[in-house]
């Protein structure tokens, strides 16, 4: 059941500033995803964009898919140039020589966000950089082979952490990028999901109005890595909410509110069985996986509560 948010019109431009022609695989979420975030982000933004599948699918030269001013960065200091693009337009806007209204945006995957550019992010947010940083998570390294991250999941089989005799696949629990950024005491934090397109661009749009950092955390799924059918991309995230395994939430000021609620969760196994890379998993294991997100789940609901007193 979807709880009763007031949402924006559900109008949607038709314009493209992420234009198709790109390169992405067949039933690419995160091509989506990016998609509908450039639709809500408008034309008065500068980008920067980590190295990664989004990156190299869209700017083969000499073509590119951005309609916007667009920089591509490396892995590990994405927030970084960010950060210098948002000091610039500062100073520029002080001499009356550009819009201070222009919203710089820093996109990477998980890798780029949750590994590689953990120590820029967090500096950037620290600093309180007037920025939106934007995490499209397809839960590992897909751009160069399907490789573990520290945001893929418990018992997901990757090529760096695969299923075997003596292994499960990822023996470790996914890193809690959200929780991580709202530590930081930023005004904005938020998760989304490309199978829920209008709350996701409510999000941006709520970002764009934000003065300071603001996080948003898109699942993003990936067939290749994920290994299922790519006509089952939109289900698959939707059951990643639906199970509990990725919720959907916002952080403002300090205060949660969860977005979507269910009075029963879907069980795991639900989600599990659509992909390859849960296949190995035995019953305990997934019992066990069961456990935790059901305990998770609780604890985000207690945190949601604590708004309506």
């Amino acid at each position: 059941m979807e709880n009763l948010a007031i949402y924006v019109p559900r109008l949607v431009t038709t314009k493209e500033y992420f234009a198709p022609g790109h390169r992405a695989c067949m039933g690419c979420g995160e091509a989506l995803a990016v998609r509908l975030v450039c639709k809500a982000l408008g034309r008065n933004v500068i980008i920067a964009n980590a190295t990664g599948c989004m990156e190299i699918v869209s700017s083969p030269l000499p073509y590119t898919s951005w309609e916007v001013p667009w920089i591509h960065t490396l892995f590990e200091n994405t927030a970084a140039v960010a950060s210098g693009i948002e000091a610039g337009i500062k100073v520029l806007s002080r001499k009356g020589r550009y819009p201070k209204r222009t919203k710089v945006v820093a996109m990477a995957g998980d890798g780029g966000t949750a590994d590689i550019g953990f120590q820029a992010l967090s500096g950037a947010l620290e600093r309180g950089h007037n920025f939106i940083y934007i995490c499209f998570d397809n839960e590992a390294y897909m751009n160069t082979g399907i490789q573990r991250s520290s945001s893929t999941p418990f018992g997901a089989s990757t090529t760096t952490a695969p299923a075997g005799k003596v292994s499960i696949g990822q023996t470790t629990w996914k890193k809690n990028m959200p929780a991580i950024a709202a530590a930081h005491d930023i005004p904005y934090v938020a998760t989304a999901c490309h199978s829920y397109p209008f709350d996701l661009m409510n999000k941006i749009n709520k970002a764009m109005t934000v003065e300071g950092p603001s996080y948003i955390h898109i699942l993003s799924v990936c067939p290749t890595g994920w290994r299922l059918p790519s006509d089952l991309t939109i289900r698959a995230g939707r059951l990643a909410v639906e199970t509990g395994i990725f919720p959907l939430y916002e952080v403002e000021g300090g205060k949660y509110t969860l977005n979507f609620d269910f009075p029963q969760l879907r069980p795991v196994e639900d989600y599990f069985k659509l992909q390859g890379r849960f296949r190995h998993l035995p019953k305990e294991i997934v019992a066990q996986i069961q456990a935790r997100v059901t305990d998770e789940y609780a604890k985000l609901k207690e945190k949601a509560s604590r708004n309506n007193y």
